[in-house]
């Protein structure tokens, strides 16, 4: 048995104890002595040979817990962006040889034209701090790329994965395996455990990068300015309010006992001490506040293409994207409340210029909050009520359903060890570097993938926590409902947001209706899970679904 303690998640939660039993099989089961109930993994519960295959694994890429790091493939072979005298020549080891028998007779280049490729890339992310990884003991990691093609049938599917590793020198090639979907019994244990490590790679980038860095630690610098800067009766602050509750808390108590040295991030996940030094290293690098809206960051990953005849202004290159498909509904909807809040009190650019609390709130986002960027050339103006809704949409979207659609799923989508494991304890096996534990593997492959699995406590302390932080609280507030408190008098701006809150409805309804239309096959199917975690209501408890106003934990 192993006893935790939890940390305190919010002044909602109380401090409480979990035991956990947990069968180092291929198929956990474990239950939650303290709260005499089952911990229901919906993955689990709806297929549990779903992890298996490799469909499930390339539908997580657009319909999982982390929906937004897959891109589309412009260029092959893929090309790294770090220094060649450093890390060795830019290009990836996959070849045209390794994955044109997966192309339906197309050849590769007709693929990319196409818009048919689509990658995970995780190779420059991971490559700085790998040799310090692999260093710890019990911790392997590889810098993983993933090629997937996008069927007739609108699925994707992997076809060629490429583990890198650093050079031993400076500036030579860098030692890669490509492996390609299996044919027989060796390669297939091979490919599984090479999906391990591309998931462990893109558990890390989840909850480093998007989930922690892209809305938790940037919505800071907005709340404490709005509170320093604005009175609590400036129309902004009033539409914002509801987007700032609690977060400050959650994140405090985050770094208490989450984020911390020896927390729970660096104990259970593979980049172990290194973890925030990856964060950092994609806020100074990559974070773009002007492209963190919904349809910007789409096009930014050339999943989506800009038309002015869509609805929302983009064309999706994956028709049967969940995420994107639902949070475009989202992204609309709050879109046009703010746009339509903030014409009530800044009709022409005069106004937004003259507002001083606005201007300072602003002013001190940038040059304080984010006072090492400040002066990248990125940040957008805020001269017109255009630039302010601009603004204050993309703020509403990342507290709202991008924080919803990157958390609430950890527990029934990732809670499962197997399926996405936060760590990695084995590299493949090679009978070149170590002809023993290749012996090992090849005769008892099965017992080799559960021992590269995090270990008892590591596994047992992230599905814990996971399972609360993927909790709604019995008071949480959701998107688009009926403001209880008596937030203004200004009976437009009432009617505006009782706009907002049909929008949110019949944007739930549509999800609802999605989800039960057969010919989407990423979110309809035998054993496939509904995607509802833009859909904005939710009861209490763990429900893979419902989309706060707030982060909230």
């Amino acid at each position: 048995m192993i006893h935790l303690e939890f940390f305190p998640v919010s002044k909602i939660y109380r401090r409480f104890g979990f035991e956990l039993v947990y069968q180092c099989q291929m198929f956990f089961r474990f239950k939650c002595l303290h709260v005499q109930r089952m911990l229901i993994l919906r993955l689990y519960a709806e297929d549990k040979f779903a992890w298996l295959r490799d469909d499930e694994f390339a539908r997580q890429t657009v319909a999982g817990i982390n929906p937004v790091s897959i891109t589309r493939l412009t260029v092959f072979p893929p090309v790294s962006k770090m220094d060649p005298a450093i890390y060795g020549p830019p290009e990836s080891s996959i070849t045209e040889a390794h994955i044109t028998g997966q192309l339906n007779g197309l050849t590769v280049q007709q693929a990319v034209d196409e818009a048919k490729l689509f990658i995970l890339d995780y190779h420059d992310v991971y490559m700085p701090f790998l040799d310090r990884i692999n260093a710890i003991e019990g911790r392997k990691a590889y810098a993983t790329r993933t090629i997937l093609f996008l069927t007739k049938a609108g699925t994707l599917k992997p076809i060629a994965i490429e583990l890198s590793l650093p050079p031993s020198k400076a500036g030579e090639p860098r030692p890669s395996k490509v492996l390609t979907p299996p044919a027989d019994a060796t390669s297939n244990w091979l490919w599984m455990l090479a999906k391990a490590h591309v998931s462990s790679n893109d558990a890390g980038v989840h909850q480093l990068v998007n989930h922690w860095l892209r809305t938790h630690a940037v919505m800071e610098p907005f709340i404490l300015a709005a509170h320093r800067r604005m009175s609590a009766m400036h129309p902004v602050f009033k539409l914002l309010h509801p987007h700032m509750r609690y977060t400050l808390e959650i994140n405090a108590l985050a770094r208490q006992s989450l984020i911390s040295a020896d927390g729970v991030i660096e104990s259970c996940f593979t980049p172990g001490p290194v973890s925030f030094e990856i964060s950092a290293a994609y806020y100074r690098d990559h974070w773009r506040f002007d492209l963190e809206g919904l349809p910007s960051d789409l096009v930014r990953r050339r999943v989506a293409v800009e038309d002015a005849s869509q609805p929302h202004g983009i064309r999706l290159l994956i028709e049967d994207y969940p995420y994107a498909n639902d949070g475009l509904l989202l992204w609309s909807a709050i879109r046009s409340w703010v746009e339509s809040y903030v014409q009530l009190y800044y009709p022409d650019a005069g106004t937004v210029q003259s507002d001083d609390e606005l201007q300072g709130w602003y002013h001190e986002t940038v040059h304080v909050g984010h006072a090492d960027i400040r002066h990248a050339p990125w940040w957008p103006s805020l001269s017109t009520p255009g630039d302010l809704a601009s603004i204050l949409t993309t703020l509403v979207w990342l507290a709202s359903a991008q924080h919803a659609a990157l958390n609430f799923g950890q527990y029934p989508l990732g809670g499962y060890v197997p399926n996405r494991p936060p760590l990695m304890r084995r590299l493949l096996p090679d009978p070149e570097r170590d002809a023993a534990e290749y012996a090992t593997f090849m005769a008892d492959p099965h017992r080799f993938f559960l021992n590269a699995m995090p270990g008892v406590l590591e596994a047992t302390k992230f599905m814990a926590v996971v399972d609360t932080l993927s909790t709604h609280s019995p008071d949480e507030e959701y998107l688009g409902e009926e403001r209880d408190e008596p937030w203004t008098g200004d009976a437009a701006a009432v009617a505006a947001h009782d706009m907002f809150t049909a929008d949110v409805r019949r944007a739930e309804e549509a999800i609802d209706s999605r989800n039960a239309d057969q010919r989407r096959k990423n979110r309809c199917g035998a054993g496939v899970l509904p995607y509802e975690l833009l859909a904005p209501s939710s009861p209490p408890g763990v429900t893979c679904r419902g989309v706060p106003n707030s982060i909230s934990i």
